[in-house]
């Protein structure tokens, strides 16, 4: 093998044995041990752990997929390097105690976004890459904006500095509008309608592993984990605050959902699908109750996990039919079975059908709408649920279901890379809904779960 395989090899492993080990680091009962080694001032409490499961089980996934898919040996090299920088953008995004470091580390983000987009060079990726980049310069200028006012205002970008001083004035008008700005920017990079312009493009023209990256963890990192980090240690829980979290996790619900339902590109309408599953999270937030929160946290991890499974059934279904119009696909189960069971699996996850993971954070989610007084949006939950449910089993039923075409004969189901991933993420969505009921008492401790 040539030097440049051996060295490309060498990185493929490297990087996978990188996200495993933050795989197994996060479920550790204690840290502890490895405080001498880490003397920056980070956070590291029940929330970041979750969120940094997440993205190592969606990166490791994200990498095999590209092992898979990616032919070209230097384009592959390349997608490598840019994960461990979008792992180390994510991994800063998580654990940062001020807003001026939550920032930088966003912003390392979204450049190996932009990059990762465009990596396969064709125009599509480059116009999605492009209008990602025009969206997040603005969503950064209005952060920085924020930034400035709230370090005028406080004295200081810790999360905890700034958080004192919107508790000495929480009225103030100033305070307010810093808030509504960062709160904004943060809606742009997760993608929330009606932000949500850059994203179905990026979802669907990027390449399929980065596609798996961009909707498993990405955006809700950038974006949907910084919005409930924000809210729980530095801005308070005011009514403006959470009026707005509830009319924008509402209309990312239903207008999320109701653009599903008209796509027929698979990748596309899984990208609106991902916008009204983050509407729950967002939502969930907007409660201002522990329960409420519990609600988004639990509704994060599983939609990282439903969401990124989807996707790499989508990609598995790409690579092997040749397409991803769903109006030409028909009866794939029959050629791809696992990829069809493993499907279903995160459909009905997705819709909130028990005993799967789904159901219990969306669950919780509207139980905590509905104790909290907010009648109106738990409705809205509800029925968006249905109609989730009526468009990914029609998803179902054209790809999977049905007769096999002529033209996908010779189809059959996708490697190793592929399967492993879909098989370990169902098992995990249908493990987590089964055990849920039964271990919540043994270890959940609300409070612990946001630093409090």
């Amino acid at each position: 093998m040539p030097p440049a395989g051996m060295m490309r090899k060498a990185a493929f492993w490297a990087c996978l044995a990188m996200f495993t080990g933050q795989i197994v680091l996060v479920l550790m009962p204690n840290l502890s041990a490895f405080e001498p080694f880490f003397k920056v001032d980070l956070i590291v409490d029940e929330l970041s752990k979750v969120v940094l499961f997440c993205v190592g089980l969606v990166s490791a996934t994200s990498l095999l997929s590209g092992e898979y898919i990616i032919k070209d040996e230097y384009q592959k090299f390349n997608f490598m390097n840019l994960l461990l920088i979008a792992l180390a953008g994510m991994n800063g995004v998580i654990m940062v105690k001020d807003v001026f470091s939550l920032y930088v580390f966003l912003e390392i983000t979204a450049v190996a976004s932009f990059i990762l987009i465009s990596l396969g060079r064709d125009m599509g990726g480059l116009e999605a890459a492009f209008k990602y980049l025009i969206l997040s310069a603005i969503a950064s200028v209005i952060m920085l904006s924020s930034i400035s006012l709230l370090l005028l205002l406080s004295g200081d970008t810790s999360f905890a500095g700034i958080n004192a001083a919107i508790m000495t004035s929480p009225h103030s008008h100033l305070i307010m509008f810093a808030m509504g700005l960062f709160v904004c920017g943060l809606f742009i990079k997760g993608g929330l309608m009606p932000f949500h312009g850059w994203l179905p493009y990026a979802y669907s023209a990027a390449p399929a592993p980065v596609s798996i990256l961009l909707a498993g963890i990405v955006t809700k990192t950038a974006g949907i984990y910084s919005l409930i980090r924000i809210m729980t240690l530095v801005f308070a829980f005011n009514d403006p605050i959470k009026y707005v979290l509830l009319f924008v996790g509402a209309a990312s619900i239903i207008l999320g959902a109701f653009a599903a339902m008209g796509q027929s590109d698979f990748k596309r309408m899984l990208a609106y699908s991902s916008i009204s599953q983050m509407g729950y999270i967002v939502i969930g937030l907007g409660c201002g109750t522990m329960l409420g929160i519990f609600g988004a946290v639990f509704h994060l991890l599983n939609h990282a996990v439903f969401k990124t499974l989807l996707f790499v059934n989508a990609a598995a279904v790409e690579s092997q039919a040749g397409t991803r119009d769903m109006d030409k696909m028909s009866g794939l189960a029959e050629k791809m079975p696992i990829t069809g069971v493993t499907s279903l699996i995160a459909v009905l996850s997705t819709a909130g059908i028990p005993p799967l993971s789904g159901f219990w954070s969306k669950f919780i989610i509207i139980l905590a709408l509905w104790l909290s007084g907010h009648y109106f949006y738990s409705v809205i939950a509800v029925i968006a649920s249905v109609i989730t449910l009526a468009y990914m089993l029609s998803m179902q039923r054209r790809v999977f279901w049905g007769k096999t075409g002529p033209a996908f004969a010779k189809v059959k189901e996708a490697g190793f890379l592929l399967v492993l991933p879909a098989v370990i993420l169902a098992a995990i969505t249908v493990v987590i809904g089964l055990i849920f009921p039964f271990v919540i008492n043994m270890f959940i401790q609300l409070p612990d779960l946001i630093g409090g």
